[in-house]
């Protein structure tokens, strides 16, 4: 370890790390047993009892009409059905979840547990990127390990901050298992000692530049996750809310995102300029950072003027995801490049 590196912090992060797989893995079983046992959606309304059986009774002209709804749900708005026009106003887990009373007491802990564990991995988390940067004296994602590790706290941030105007509780078990599996990815095959960076990435560029790219990618993974289980979710009862739902959920991250992310690649293009002398050179990591944006733009565009919804801009939004994805641990993996200092061992 480079002498001028603070190694009982470094020490101290590497633990932290660990720490907070570990806090993700249990916050993420407790967010699977409340989606499966509890409420759902992590609302906290009361559930509608069986949907099947439950009858709406109307009196018109001095007879009674019932008046059944479907027992097998049907679609939902985003597939062309009007599934979300039931009269409890929702297209989520009130109406998919079947007979059977209240969920047991337990399922209400786990869920209590679950929120609990996901803070206090936050914290962790943030403890570990905070010992990192001060044991080397700098921005602490200078390499592919600092950058993962800041990208999978962007995701669990963005999704703490949406649980917290919304109720998106259903997504916290796979963001959870995402967080966990990007860490132990980065512990096991892109650690590398805590030390200074190349003089390129000695620039306060890093902080503007980088900071935005990891913002971003932590929106388009909460994104990611909710496009995946819409493509999941089957057509009958689920505990997963409505197809349009997790629609919508997707829809309001990539809107939030994509501005930041075009800001990351100006400020990249700017930050390019000042250390190579030119602002575009088709380097890998610039071409696949610009079919990212190309590729969510169309999302955004099919939306706004073709008005699609449902399943094809879901698979849009994915398409973009995937670039996304290859753009951050890929480039850097597999091709050669300006780029080519994320020091992956």
């Amino acid at each position: 370890m480079p002498t001028d590196v603070n190694a009982g912090l470094a020490t101290l992060s590497d633990q932290l790390i660990l720490a907070t797989v570990l806090l993700y893995v249990f916050a993420m079983i407790g967010y699977a047993l409340d989606l499966g046992f509890g409420r759902g959606r992590g609302a906290g309304r009361p559930v509608a009892a069986g949907r099947g059986a439950q009858a709406k009774v109307a009196v018109t002209a001095g007879a009674v009409q019932t008046l059944d709804r479907p027992a097998d749900g049907g679609t939902d708005a985003a597939d062309g059905s009007d599934a979300s026009k039931a009269p409890d106003g929702g297209s989520g887990d009130r109406q998919d979840r079947p007979a059977g009373g209240a969920p047991p007491a337990w399922a209400a802990r786990a869920a209590t547990v679950a929120v609990a564990l996901s803070g206090l991995g936050w914290v962790a988390h943030l403890g570990a990127i905070i010992t990192r940067g001060l044991a080397v004296g700098r921005w602490p994602w200078g390499n592919m390990y600092e950058f993962v590790v800041a990208i999978c706290f962007a995701a669990v941030t963005a999704f703490l901050v949406m649980q917290a105007r919304q109720p998106v509780r259903f997504l916290g078990a796979f963001v959870s298992l995402a967080a966990a599996l990007g860490l132990g990815f980065a512990v096991r095959y892109l650690h590398v000692q805590a030390g200074p960076v190349v003089p390129a990435l000695n620039s306060y560029w890093i902080a503007i530049h980088v900071t935005a790219a990891i913002c971003a990618s932590g929106l388009f993974i909460l994104a990611g996750v909710a496009g995946i289980l819409y493509l999941t979710r089957g057509d009958g009862p689920s505990r997963l809310p409505g197809r349009a739902e997790l629609d919508r959920v997707a829809h309001r991250a990539i809107v939030i995102a994509f501005p930041i992310w075009t800001f990351a690649v100006i400020a990249g293009a700017l930050w390019a300029d000042k250390a190579w002398g030119r602002y575009w050179g088709w380097d890998p990591k610039e071409v696949w950072s610009f079919i990212a944006w190309i590729a969510y733009a169309a999302y955004l565009h099919a939306r706004a003027t073709a008005g699609w919804r449902g399943r094809a801009a879901v698979i849009i939004q994915l398409v973009a995801f995937g670039c996304l994805l290859f753009n951050l641990v890929g480039v850097n993996i597999f091709l050669s490049g300006l780029h080519s200092y994320a020091q992956v061992p």
